[in-house]
């Protein structure tokens, strides 16, 4: 029981330090895409226009990217989706290896 409940805790705190990376992330992508906007018009760089928006452009695709690995992909891939695969794999296998024994038995008899 007491395994369970510390498996449990390490998965709450495991989830709270990647939301939290992924909040940090957010504030940060939105922190520096103001200041460049704000350096952008207040120093009237027109050159250098277009490389804001591609960096925003391709910092924000990465943030999505982290995104959808901390709430889609981690949410329905962690530990017990690792164990169901696992025993299901197991199961298929020792189905197999019945199977295989069986048929040696038949052969042999």
């Amino acid at each position: 029981m007491e395994k369970e409940q510390h498996e449990l805790y390490e998965y709450a705190r495991r989830r709270i330090k990647q939301k939290k990376g992924l909040y940090y992330h957010f504030v940060l992508l939105f922190l520096v895409s103001l200041f460049l906007f704000i350096a952008i018009k207040l120093f009237n760089f027109s050159a250098e226009s277009n490389l804001f928006i591609w960096i925003i452009t391709a910092w924000f695709f990465i943030f999505l990217l982290h995104f959808i690995k901390v709430f889609i992909t981690d949410r329905f891939m962690n530990k017990n989706w690792e164990r169901e695969q696992i025993d299901r794999l197991v199961t298929l296998q020792q189905n197999k290896i019945n199977e295989l024994q069986d048929q040696i038995e038949d052969t042999t008899k």
